[in-house]
C-alpha cells in the first residue's frame, strides 16, 4: 500500500508514520509538510533513511505544488490528512489567516486533486472541537450538533464539511475520524502537558487558564494511531467516527499530577486570564468505533503521562530549542 500523509513532520503524523512503518512492513509513505513551527523533521530522524519512506517540503494550500507530488508518484491508495495549524490560542491572537489556508484551502486541494488521481480511502483526521462545548452531563456523539467556537475548530468544521461534500456530490472516498485531546513524545511544547513538564524543568511558573476547571478528555497518541490504522483498512465511506479516551480531567488535576511526579511546588501555578471563548468541557463517545470495529484506548492516563513525563526528562535536546 502507497499511502500519503500530510502534516507528518508534527506531533501526531509523526508518530503514526513511526507506527505505521513499524507494523507494515510492505507499506510505503510518502509525508509532506510545510514546515511550520510546529513541524519537525527531527521527529523522525530515526527512519528518514528507511527506503520505504519519503518527505517532501510542500504546503497543501499550495494546489500546484501539492499537485507535483501526486504526477511524481503515480498515485496513492490512500491519503491521511494531519496537516493543520491547531493551537487555538494562535488562531485567536494573531494568526488567523494560516488556519483558513492550511485548515480549509487544503482540504480543498485534496479533494480537487483525488478527482483526477483516484485513491481508495481519504481520511480527514478532525478533532472534538468542532461539537463545540459540553455542561457537566453528555458526551459528543457522531450525531451531535455541529458548534465551533474558535476560528481553529470553525475551520476544522468547514473542512470536514467540504470533505463530505465531496463524497456526497463526487463519491471521493471521505472518512472522517474526530478525536480528543491527544499527548504523548513530541508534542510541541505550546500545549498544555508539554509546556507544563518543561516548565518545571526550567523552574519555570505554570501558567493556567482561569481557575484549571476546564475539563479535556485525552488520549494517548498510540491509541490515537491504532484508531486511524483501523479506519484506514475497516472504516465506512462516507462516515464519522468519534475517537475518544474516556479520560475526563479537569486542567488543575493535570497540573497537578505532573508537579507531584517531577517532585515539584504547587506555588509554581500562575493562574492567568481564561482564553477568549473558552470552552468548559469536552468528552467523547467512541461506542461506535467500539461496536463496528471493537476499538477501545488501552493505555492508561496514569500510564501515559508517565511515560511522557519522563520522554521530555530525557530529550531536553528536542524541546529546549524550540522553547527559545
Amino acid at each position: 500500500m502507497d499511502i500519503l500523509i500530510s502534516g507528518g513532520a508534527g506531533f501526531i503524523g509523526s508518530n503514526f508514520i513511526r507506527y505505521m512503518l513499524s507494523k507494515y512492513p510492505d507499506y510505503r509513505i510518502v509525508n509532506v509538510d510545510k514546515l511550520t513551527y510546529a513541524g519537525n523533521l527531527k521527529n523522525l530522524e530515526d527512519i528518514e533513511k528507511d527506503e520505504r519512506y519519503r518527505f517532501y517540503q510542500v504546503d497543501i494550500a499550495n494546489h500546484d505544488a501539492l499537485l507535483e507530488v501526486f504526477k511524481n508518484w503515480y498515485g496513492f491508495d490512500v491519503i491521511v490528512n494531519f496537516a493543520a495549524e491547531s493551537h487555538v490560542d494562535r488562531s485567536i491572537l494573531e494568526y488567523s489567516k494560516e488556519f483558513i489556508d492550511s485548515n480549509i484551502v487544503g482540504t480543498f486541494n485534496f479533494l480537487e486533486i483525488i478527482k483526477k488521481y483516484k485513491v481508495k480511502k481519504y481520511l480527514q483526521v478532525s478533532t472534538d472541537e468542532v461539537y463545540g462545548s459540553l455542561e457537566q452531563n453528555g458526551k459528543f456523539t457522531e450525531k451531535s450538533y455541529l458548534k465551533p467556537s474558535s476560528l481553529y475548530s470553525a475551520t476544522k468544521t468547514s473542512a470536514d464539511l467540504i470533505a463530505l461534500s465531496y463524497y456526497h456530490t463526487f463519491k471521493i472516498p471521505v472518512i472522517v475520524s474526530r478525536c480528543s485531546n491527544n499527548y504523548g513524545s513530541f508534542q510541541y511544547p505550546e500545549k498544555l502537558i508539554p509546556l507544563m513538564i518543561t516548565n518545571i524543568i526550567e523552574g519555570k511558573k505554570l501558567p493556567v487558564y482561569g481557575k484549571g476547571l476546564n475539563i479535556r478528555d485525552w488520549i494517548h497518541v498510540l491509541d490515537h494511531c491504532r484508531a486511524l490504522d483501523t479506519l484506514l483498512h475497516y472504516g465506512k465511506i462516507g462516515e464519522c467516527y468519534n475517537v475518544g479516551g474516556g479520560n475526563e480531567w479537569q486542567n488543575i488535576e493535570i497540573v497537578k499530577f505532573i508537579i507531584d511526579y517531577l517532585g515539584a511546588n504547587y506555588d509554581m501555578i500562575e493562574f492567568v486570564r481564561d482564553r477568549l471563548g473558552h470552552d468548559y468541557r469536552y468528552a467523547m463517545d467512541y461506542s461506535k468505533m467500539n461496536t463496528e470495529f471493537g476499538w477501545k484506548p488501552l493505555v492508561s492516563f496514569a500510564d501515559g503521562l508517565r511515560d511522557t513525563i519522563e520522554w521530555y526528562q530525557k530529550n531536553t535536546d528536542w524541546w529546549q530549542p524550540l522553547k527559545k
